[in-house]
């Protein structure tokens, strides 16, 4: 029968089907290949489940470096995009994406994993917007719960939910208060596991704060200098002001905008801290030195203090932001951190757990066992037992 040790040519192959232009040979090639053994019949199945999934096959976004994947997308024509995949095709399709990249280490060499969708009862649903405001008063707002309009009064600004679910501070230009006050309070936001949320400083920056996160600033921006201070996980669109620089502090690092959008990632667990420059410039300082960093760079900060700047990943690094878990040869126990999070679960690891390297995207708003899924194809299995996940051989 048929061996199919070229990843490479079985990709050009399944493109051919897809296609439906596979010639007298190359149909006998597969054919053979899929009678070789069942579950080489059971993966492909798999594979091209739903009658659309050609229709759908762009979905994924910008890098994806392998050489099959880049065949797949020039000879199908299609073009990536940041289009998410549909339910319940996500599955299906990513299970290409995985399967293909980093060599396709996993790709219909290994019998399908048990579906996870059977275990519906213990299903997960995915997080959403949920954060808590605390005032300089120590007084604590629902912002989930708090009805739109306006939510409390500070130091002369006016701090409202609006219809969209932003937070917004807003300077009352009647109070003798606001931004030239010399009382200066500060505001918390934060989001628990399984929470996000948006909103719009006194300056009219504006801040994405991921899932167990927060954010501490000022009611109100006074003197030469604007500062805030994370924990977790936030993006920025900074409004630049040369004469009242922009700082974010976080643990032992700080870093300053110079006109920009960029993304900060200081969770304690992960073992570092990123900030990643999408637009403008950034300066990052810690005890160890400084560096400034242009657009598409991320410094990286371990725990020798030193700033590492490198090349950024975009896709990576923002995903969140834009509703989507994007994995760039991310090994299991990453991917499970960020599931963690925002499913705001537990984690648990049954035996000796496979090194492995997955790429693509997972839309964050489909449910836990839709996600697991998409993973499974690669021979984890996974169990939901209420708020926990246990991985297993």
């Amino acid at each position: 029968m048929e061996q199919f040790d070229d990843l490479y040519n079985l990709s050009r192959l399944i493109t051919g089907y897809l296609k439906d232009d596979l010639n007298d040979q190359e149909q006998q090639q597969l054919q053979n290949w899929l009678e070789e053994k069942p579950e080489n019949r059971a993966q492909f199945d798999h594979l091209i489940a739903e009658s659309k999934l050609k229709s759908d096959f762009s979905g994924y976004g910008q890098t994806h470096k392998s050489a099959a994947w880049k065949r797949i997308v020039r000879e199908t024509g299609y073009r990536t995009s940041k289009k998410v995949f549909s339910m319940p095709r996500i599955a299906a399709a990513a299970s290409i994406l995985i399967g293909l990249s980093l060599g396709g280490y996993f790709f219909l060499h290994k019998q399908p994993a048990q579906q996870i969708s059977q275990n519906k009862v213990q299903d997960i649903a995915p997080g959403g917007n949920k954060a808590i405001l605390t005032l300089s008063n120590g007084q604590k707002v629902s912002l989930t719960d708090a009805e739109n309009g306006n939510i409390a009064q500070q130091s002369g600004t006016q701090i409202k939910k609006a219809q969209n679910g932003q937070v917004v501070y807003l300077a009352n230009s009647l109070s003798t208060k606001g931004a030239n006050a010399t009382e200066v309070v500060y505001n918390t936001i934060s989001t628990p596991r399984g929470g996000q949320w948006q909103l719009i400083l006194p300056d009219g920056s504006r801040v994405w704060l991921n899932a167990a996160s927060s954010i501490t600033f000022p009611t109100a921006f006074t003197g030469n200098n604007r500062i805030v201070k994370i924990t977790g996980e936030a993006y920025f669109e900074v409004i630049h002001n040369a004469a009242k620089p922009f700082r974010v502090t976080t643990k032992d690092q700080t870093i300053e905008d110079i006109g920009t959008h960029f993304n900060i990632n200081a969770y304690d667990d992960e073992g570092s801290i990123r900030t990643t420059l999408v637009e403008g410039s950034v300066k990052v300082s810690n005890a160890t030195g400084s560096a400034t960093l242009t657009p598409g760079q991320q410094s990286i900060v371990q725990n020798d203090n030193k700033i590492v700047v490198t090349q950024a990943d975009l896709d990576e690094a923002i995903a969140w932001k834009n509703g989507l878990f994007h994995f760039d040869r991310a090994d299991i126990q990453t991917i499970m951190r960020e599931f963690a999070r925002w499913y705001d679960v537990d984690v648990q690891y049954n035996g000796n757990i496979p090194r492995m390297a997955f790429n693509g995207n997972i839309d964050r708003n489909s449910n836990a066992s839709v996600a697991l899924q998409v993973l499974s194809v690669a021979g984890v299995n996974f169990k939901i037992e209420g708020k926990k996940i246990i991985v297993q051989p």
